[in-house]
């Protein structure tokens, strides 16, 4: 997506939603996602930004945080994130979503529409924004694309998206649609036009952002957040209904019709009318002439050596492996990742970052789909490229990509039968230059000739060949992403968790480098029976920076140490797709080329050759370099004690019912619906769902009476986290907060409360919602203070999303009756907005009321307010709160997140027991 650009926020933000848009289109679900990136060094110098060009760092970082945002905003977890680092990247930026998704086999029905047959329009209103998208992705741009193509670059609406995303899980709903179209390149135009060969469009009726705009305008406009969807006309407002239930709209705009011509309607009059016998001639053919240039000087190996070589000459491998530490696309960017909701939709197998530490960056993704009840399964899925060898021989750069993606999925624990690939072009603008028209000709070969061998096929892909600034050229670029399914038991991290020899599997290469593919299949086979019978501990792939950047990498996470058997400078040499793996015996490797290379201990340095490196030394190294441009870091102010408060008596329920029932609203940018649902189900509740509507005021009226009916139904209220509004300014949760205290509700909810004994639980968002009503902490509806506590802006000022240790500070809550004060767990968060604050007075009162439920702690389990331990900088490292009688909790760590097999680079115990427990105080 190349919008990015010119406008990083929106033109990041609409990648994400343009990639996810594709699948939903096909009434997937999707449940994970990858961001891979191209760019130049953001620690440029404003001095030297390009004319006409939008700095580096600029660039980089507000990417980041619009890919972010629409990822964490419509509820989609991110697997893993990379920034390629090249300097003719700064042509043009490169950003590249990758989704996985599935449905149901039986809800996806696709039929031929017949005349007679209905188009409704679904979902976000039509505006000026995204004219000309798909067009202005191709072009090549100059000083003046900053200042002419801001107009391209759709505005993103994550929320309504969601909205789609949950209709088209409601199998009532997908199984009347005969056909579905998404609104990306080409607007009304496309999306209607292509889904019959006979159509008759009346664009008055498409629903507008706002008025003046012409009938072209309308045509082709391009949007993530719309669909267009044939139904018969015998269903079309029984379809509008159920998509009202979801608060979207849905309007019929268009008929089907058997004239096999296309017709377009605007202010009564006929502005289009082509047959679609025209259409189907898909334009006029062009041909070009293309020179493949032999590359005799053509790199394999040296890219970071060259960097090291001289500290290796003069005998000092400690430099040598530092300096290799600190090179931009071997360092960390655990800055950049963490922005990214990494554990929604609690599928999440390897969390991006490994160990303890959580500083060992995943070389591949791993996920549960979200299939009801337990399931084995795991789909894995790797991304491939290096940019400085892609651009230095095309041809065996996208052998390489392909080989490095299968590498990783394999060593993650993908079934080599299973896997298939998607390719990404990005090259120069071609023009009329048969040398220019060589390079993406020699990768593509190269990638075919690959693709041939190795038995493995790229099912869909896109390029791009637009990659030009006046006189500079982007890279040649081509990344291989490879998915394939494997067993979550058996997914492995490239974390070392544990000691064993480490062993070195190379690929075997001819005098060209080009890869042994008979032996490599050998290779991948070899691995998976390995990885089936549980042989392997750990395993991870070289690329950039050598097999001991690969392997000091890996340690880091979780505090190994190595020590070479021998040492040589064939270690920094950039070997792509070895593979290194962790095991007990090396035998069980016997019948492969191997060679034990080092001893992964417990002790936390690297023993190479004569000297020692120390673990602090190398963890400096590896996460300085982008420390600036992403932060990982925060000032850590306050004070945190642990507290202890123990309960024998606690809240009682004299209301027993054996099957509680759970009512959860789910407002406009709630996106833990499921997840929650899913844990009180499991714990043997009822639960109730219900999404709240605000179209108008007549929707605004039914969704009060609704939710006061539900809360006197219900014996829990469950406030899910998300982005309610969006995230509104001054706080988020004051949409959920402001429906509440309506009067009609509040009468609800102390009815709950006070006659029922009834309990109320916040996660999150939800959590923001009840400290915004007064509910926490204390325990009625009131309005906020300059005195009350509140949530506000993590002090690290972005999103972050990682796993935090939390003790039980007090058992006061019912929600804590499975667990002891004093006991730690691990908890996923993921918020912006997370950051604990209240006067000292306040905060005493809390602690000494036992309200101070949990508390963030570091590795020894003492409450902190240094980072990462505590995430947002809460004043007493508080995670969570309860009312004074403890019926009502709030926390910011998700709880709800999750299940077996999870977080396998991360062990530790999740399970806080929250739902059983609320579950069974009603019994």
């Amino acid at each position: 997506n190349h919008p990015t650009e010119i406008e990083p926020f929106g033109g990041a933000a609409t990648c994400l939603g343009g990639a996810i848009r594709d699948p939903l289109s096909g009434r997937a679900y999707v449940y994970q996602s990858m961001r891979v990136t191209g760019a130049s060094d953001p620690r440029e110098s404003l001095e030297d930004t390009l004319a006409g060009k939008l700095p580096q760092r600029v660039l980089t970082t507000t990417a980041a945080a619009g890919f972010s945002s629409y990822g964490n905003q419509i509820g989609l977890a991110t697997g893993g994130v990379y920034e390629m680092y090249h300097e003719n990247y700064k042509a043009k930026r490169l950003e590249t979503g990758y989704v996985i998704a599935g449905a149901p086999k039986e809800n996806v029905v696709r039929e031929c529409p017949a005349a007679g047959d209905i188009v409704v329009l679904l979902g976000g209103d039509t505006g000026r924004d995204g004219c000309g998208g798909a067009t202005g992705s191709s072009k090549a741009h100059d000083s003046s694309s900053i200042e002419k193509c801001g107009a391209e670059v759709q505005k993103g609406n994550p929320l309504t998206e969601r909205k789609i995303q949950r209709l088209f899980r409601n199998p009532d709903a997908t199984k009347m649609i005969i056909r579905c179209n998404d609104f990306g390149a080409g607007g009304v135009s496309v999306a209607i036009g292509e889904l019959a060969d006979g159509l008759d469009i009346d664009l008055d009726k498409v629903p507008k952002k706002y008025d003046g705009l012409d009938g072209t305008e309308l045509a082709i406009s391009e949007s993530q957040e719309r669909m267009a969807v044939v139904v018969k006309k015998e269903n079309v407002k029984r379809f509008i209904k159920l998509a009202a239930a979801e608060n979207l709209n849905a309007t019929a705009v268009a008929e089907v019709t058997g004239t096999a011509r296309m017709r377009m309607r605007y202010q009564g009059k006929i502005i289009l009318d082509i047959s679609r016998e025209f259409l189907n001639t898909n334009g006029v053919k062009q041909t070009a002439k293309a020179v493949v240039t032999e590359r005799p000087d053509r790199y394999f190996g040296e890219i970071n050596n060259k960097y090291t070589r001289a500290f290796m000459e003069a005998g000092r491998p400690r430099e040598a492996l530092l300096n290799n530490l600190m090179q931009l696309n071997v360092c960390s960017n655990k800055g950049l990742s963490e922005r990214f909701d990494s554990t929604i939709g609690a599928g999440s197998i390897l969390m991006p970052w490994g160990g303890r530490y959580q500083l060992t960056p995943e070389i591949a993704m791993a996920a549960k789909p979200p299939v009801a009840g337990e399931s084995d399964t795991a789909t894995i899925s790797a991304y491939g490229c290096n940019p400085h060898l892609m651009q230095s021989d095309p041809f065996l750069g996208s052998i390489y990509s392909i080989v490095l993606s299968l590498s990783k999925a394999v060593a993650a624990g993908a079934d080599y039968d299973t896997i298939s690939l998607s390719l990404q072009e990005f090259f120069m603008k071609l023009k009329d230059v048969p040398e220019r028209w060589g390079e993406p000709v020699a990768a593509l070969l190269g990638a075919f000739l690959a693709q041939c061998k190795l038995g493995v096929g790229a099912i869909g892909g896109k390029d791009s060949m637009s990659g030009s600034f006046n006189d500079l050229d982007v890279p040649d670029t081509l990344i291989s992403f490879a998915m394939g399914v494997g067993k979550a038991s058996t997914v492995l991290t490239n974390t070392f968790l544990k000691t064993g020899k480490l062993v070195w599997l190379p690929v075997r290469r001819d005098e060209y480098d080009v890869p042994d593919f008979d032996y490599l299949i050998k290779l991948y086979k070899k691995l998976n029976a390995l990885t089936d019978a549980k042989k392997l501990t750990a395993a991870t792939v070289v690329e950039e920076g050598g097999l001991i950047a690969a392997a000091v990498k890996s340690c880091l996470g979780d505090g190994k140490g190595l020590e070479f058997f021998e040492f040589s400078d064939e270690y920094f040499k950039d070997y792509f797709g070895d593979i290194l793996v962790l095991v007990d015996d090396d035998s069980v490797l016997d019948g492969l080329d191997k060679r034990v290379v080092a001893r992964v201990s417990d002790t936390p340095k690297f023993l190479i050759g004569d000297e020692v490196l120390k673990f602090d030394a190398a963890e400096k190294a590896f996460i300085s370099p982008l420390e600036k441009v992403f932060p990982t870091q925060a000032y850590a102010d306050g004070y945190a004690k642990n507290f202890g408060m123990s309960y024998t008596e606690k809240a009682v329920c004299n209301l027993k019912v054996a099957k509680p029932r759970v009512f959860i609203p789910v407002f406009p940018g709630t996106n833990c619906e499921y997840d929650t649902a899913r844990r009180f189900k499991k714990a043997g509740a009822k639960v109730e769902t219900f999404v709240i509507k605000n179209q108008n005021e007549n929707d605004i009226s039914e969704a009060v009476t609704e939710i006061a009916r539900l809360i006197r139904e219900s014996q829990i209220i469950a406030f899910p986290g998300g982005f309610s509004g969006g995230d509104e300014p001054d706080g988020s949760g004051k949409f959920i907060a402001t429906t509440f205290r309506n009067p009609v509700i509040v009468d609800a909810l102390y009815d709950l409360l006070d006659r029922r004994d009834g309990l109320i639980l916040g996660i999150c968002n939800g959590f923001q919602a009840l400290v915004k009503l007064g509910l926490l902490p204390y325990g009625r509806v009131q309005e906020q203070t300059v005195s009350s506590p509140t949530l506000t802006f993590n002090n690290i000022s972005r999103h972050v999303s990682t796993i935090v240790r939390v003790r039980v500070a007090s058992n006061l809550s019912p929600w804590f009756n499975g667990v002891n004060t004093g006991d730690v767990f691990a908890v996923p968060v993921s918020h912006g907005e997370g950051r604990f604050i209240a006067p000292k007075a306040a905060l005493e009162e809390l602690a000494f009321n036992g309200q101070i439920a949990t508390q963030y702690v570091d590795l020894n389990n003492n409450a902190t307010m240094e980072t990462p331990f505590n995430p947002n900088g809460s004043m007493y490292a508080i995670e969570g709160i309860t009312s004074a009688d403890g019926r009502i909790l709030g926390k910011m760590g998700h709880a709800e997140r999750i299940g077996e097999n999870l977080y396998k680079n991360y062990p530790c115990n999740f399970d806080m027991k929250i739902f059983e427990s609320g579950v069974r105080y009603f019994r």
